[in-house]
């Protein structure tokens, strides 16, 4: 994440951090970003970047990527925001997570409708394409819930 903060604030751009107080000592806090937010929890870390994006994109990680990957998702489908939602697949690094997905709809675990709200490329300026032309499909039903 550091890298590419860095990256968009020697781009001009700007960059605001959500960190919980535990881990502001612990992972050295980024101190050069536009705006660092210090939150209690991880919950409280979450609803602050939810309601501070425009939209999600989940770049290669592991656990932490994934929950709020997940979570995120969630959200959309529960109807607490109509934001949207991308996978960006460097080098096929979720091609694995993109099968069980589909396999999950297959199953009838997931809703078609839920799997097609996660935009997915392995380009990063198609994935940005496909977020600008996002389209809701259907109103919140919970906004008030988040």
């Amino acid at each position: 994440m550091g890298v590419i903060a860095d990256t968009v604030l020697a781009c001009g751009g700007e960059v605001i951090g959500v960190i919980p107080e535990a881990l502001v000592q612990k992972e050295s806090a980024h101190r050069s970003l536009t705006q660092l937010v210090v939150v209690h929890s991880m919950h409280e870390r979450k609803a602050q970047m939810a309601e501070l994006s425009d939209a999600f994109i989940a770049l290669s990680g592991g656990l932490g990527t994934l929950d709020e990957l997940f979570e995120i998702l969630t959200w959309a489908q529960l109807g607490f925001h109509q934001k949207p939602c991308g996978l960006l697949n460097i080098n096929g690094y979720y091609d694995h997570l993109i099968a069980f997905l589909d396999h999950a709809v297959a199953e009838g675990f997931i809703k078609p409708s839920h799997r097609a709200a996660l935009l997915i490329s392995d380009s990063p300026s198609a994935l940005l394409t496909q977020i600008l032309q996002h389209q809701v499909a259907a109103p919140p039903i919970a906004k008030d819930l988040l």
